[in-house]
């Protein structure tokens, strides 16, 4: 496409024609400050000129067209910068509310306070109201004197026989493993990326008033987009507010200190505790599997010999 021609879908916000790849190769391709001065004042021939100078005189035809090349491109990628952004802050939310409203992830926590208590009876420990979220790990490293049950497998084998309902506790969380992966500190950066990029662009409209007949489809355009994109960053701005008051609420709802135990390692221990919890209770029923094998081998190997007595009783 001749560069005439890309830049009046540049100037015209045509997104049909333009696509953001095309609009970041124009943008490494503008002249620098040094580069304009010297051709602005080039008078000669334009023939003699070498095709990159050629182009850099198409583009400096425009006011501040790197600018409005990167205006540009924030509205190209604005809507899907935002549709991702929500989601994120969406995953957020609901792993929060997932948490703090599971009546199963809580009844375990009550059950592994009672459990800890009752191992530590007799000892300073022995009459905790509450324990540390990380304790959720630990519960994998303390073993029967035999060595071969956590107190992992020993939770879920008790859940299993006298609360089985428990035991699928992590379907009510299944925002978890997704809200893990996401940091608070990169939802900051994006939510001011957005911010500054809407103020750049406002920026650029207001410059581009003085621009004359050039910039007018340029400015009409970017006008309307404005209007749309203020009213959503004020609503993403509002929803984040909330998923950081939520991902705060999470750490105080397990009695953590959110600047000593942010969101992120939250998540990650509940995540890793539902992981070692289910593989738990699956080794408890193999392991129940096994016995029970071996129990059905056993009585059938008695139920010969009883056979084989008789025959020579007889």
């Amino acid at each position: 496409m001749p560069l005439p021609d890309m830049m009046a879908a540049a100037l015209a916000m045509d997104e049909s024609i333009l696509d953001a790849d095309q609009v970041e190769n124009l943008i490494k391709f503008c002249p620098t400050k040094d580069e304009m001065e010297l051709l602005k004042n080039y008078t000669g021939d334009m023939d003699l000129l070498g095709k990159c100078e050629q182009f850099f005189l198409e583009l400096m035809k425009v006011p501040r067209v790197e600018s409005k090349l990167r205006v540009f491109l924030f509205k190209i990628q604005f809507n899907s910068q935002v549709t991702d952004f929500k989601k994120s802050l969406n995953t957020v939310n609901s792993a929060c509310e997932e948490v703090r409203h599971s009546l199963k992830l809580k009844e375990i926590l009550k059950k592994i306070l009672y459990l800890g208590n009752a191992l530590n009876q007799g000892t300073a420990r022995g009459s905790a109201i509450g324990f540390k979220l990380d304790s959720l790990l630990k519960l994998t490293d303390t073993r029967a004197t035999n060595n071969k049950m956590t107190l992992m497998h020993y939770l879920c084998k008790v859940l299993a026989s006298k609360s089985p309902s428990l035991l699928d506790f992590h379907v009510d969380l299944v925002s978890l493993e997704a809200a893990s992966k996401i940091q608070l500190k990169s939802l900051a950066e994006e939510m001011q990326a957005i911010i500054k990029g809407l103020e750049k662009v406002k920026k650029e409209l207001e410059a581009s008033e003085t621009d004359g007949p050039v910039s007018e489809i340029f400015r009409k355009t970017l006008k309307e987009f404005v209007g749309v994109a203020e009213a959503q960053v004020d609503s993403v701005k509002d929803l984040y507010s909330v998923a950081g008051r939520n991902a705060d609420a999470l750490a105080l709802y397990f009695g953590e200190d959110p600047a000593r135990c942010p969101f992120e390692q939250v998540t990650a221990t509940l995540l890793n505790f539902v992981r070692l919890f289910r593989k738990a209770h699956e080794e408890n029923l193999k392991q129940a599997e096994l016995e029970r094998k071996k129990v059905q081998k056993e009585e059938m190997e008695n139920a010969k010999g009883v056979n084989l007595n008789k025959k020579g009783f007889k």
